[in-house]
C-alpha cells in the first residue's frame, strides 16, 4: 500500500466550515435570505447582529436564535443613513463578517423606468452597500481580519428584460466585490459576493405567481428549480468559515446552472 500523503499535508486539516466565536453582521436580516442566513450563521456558531427598519422582525429573529441556545443582538438600522450605519457598527466590541445583504427590486421596462424607482434601487443596492462595506472594512482592517460576503444575483452576471437598473446594481456589486478583495487583502480582510438565482421570498414570490414568468426562469434553470434561503445561506456560511480561508475576490454562483448555458 502507498501512501500520498507527505510530512507537510497533515491528515485531518480540511478547515471547519464552524463560525464559533464570531461577531456576523447580517443586513436585511429581517426576513428571507437575510433572516435564513442569519440563523443559518447562528447555528454555525456565531454571534449575530441583525440589522433591519423593522424592529419587531429582528426582534423576532434574535429571540428565535436565543431559544436555539445561540447570540444575537437586535439594532434596527436603515442602510441608506449614513450616521445610524457609522454609530451602529461603533457599537460593536468586534466584527468578524459580514454579510452585505439588503437591497431591492423594481422591475420596470427600460423605456418606462421613473426616476423615483431608479433612485431608490441605486441608493439601496450600491450606494448604501458600499457604506455599509466601508463602515465594516474599517473595523476589520483595526482587527487586522474579516469576510465580508456581498449579495450579488445571476443578474449580476447576464442580463434580463424589465430588469436594466437591477441588474446595473449587481454588476456593480461584482466589480466593488474584485476592487475590495485586492485592496483588503494584503490588510487580512477577504471580500467575495455570493450570487443567487430566483429565490422564493416575499419579493419575488408575485412575481413568480405569474405562470409565464414561472415558466421562463425555470426554463433559464437546468436543475429545473428556484433556490431557497438555504441554499443561498449555506454558500455564505461557507465564505465567511475559514473553509474558505484562501478565496477572495470571486462570485458563488448559486444558480442551478443559470449561467453555464
Amino acid at each position: 500500500m502507498t501512501d500520498s500523503t507527505t510530512a507537510t499535508e497533515p491528515r485531518g486539516a480540511l478547515p471547519s466550515m464552524r463560525l464559533d466565536g464570531k461577531v456576523a453582521l447580517v443586513t436585511g436580516a429581517g426576513r428571507g435570505i437575510g433572516r435564513g442566513t442569519a440563523l443559518a450563521m447562528a447555528e454555525a456558531g456565531a454571534e449575530v447582529v441583525a440589522w433591519s427598519r423593522t424592529a419587531g422582525e429582528i426582534e423576532s429573529l434574535a429571540a428565535e436564535i436565543e431559544a436555539a441556545g445561540g447570540k444575537a443582538r437586535a439594532q434596527m438600522v436603515d442602510v441608506t443613513d449614513d450616521a445610524r450605519v457609522a454609530e451602529a457598527i461603533g457599537e460593536l466590541g468586534r466584527l468578524d463578517i459580514l454579510f452585505n445583504n439588503a437591497g431591492t427590486n423594481k422591475p420596470q421596462p427600460l423605456l418606462e423606468i421613473d426616476t423615483d424607482s431608479l433612485d431608490t434601487v441605486l441608493d439601496l443596492n450600491i450606494r448604501a452597500a458600499i457604506i455599509v462595506a466601508q463602515a465594516a472594512a474599517r473595523k476589520m482592517v483595526a482587527q487586522g481580519e474579516g469576510a465580508i460576503i456581498n449579495m450579488s444575483s445571476t443578474m449580476g452576471h447576464v442580463g434580463g428584460p424589465n430588469r436594466a437598473v437591477y441588474c446595473t446594481t449587481k454588476h456593480a456589486m461584482e466589480g466593488l466585490t474584485k476592487a475590495l478583495a485586492t485592496e483588503l487583502a494584503p490588510m487580512g480582510v477577504r471580500v467575495n459576493a455570493v450570487a443567487p438565482t430566483f429565490v422564493e421570498t416575499a419579493m419575488t414570490r408575485p412575481m413568480l405567481a405569474d405562470p409565464s414568468f414561472q415558466d421562463f426562469v425555470l426554463g433559464m434553470i437546468p436543475m429545473g428549480k428556484v433556490a431557497t434561503a438555504a441554499d443561498v445561506a449555506a454558500a455564505v456560511v461557507f465564505l465567511a468559515s475559514p473553509a474558505a480561508g484562501m478565496i477572495t475576490g470571486t462570485s458563488l454562483l448559486v444558480d442551478g446552472g443559470w449561467t453555464a448555458r
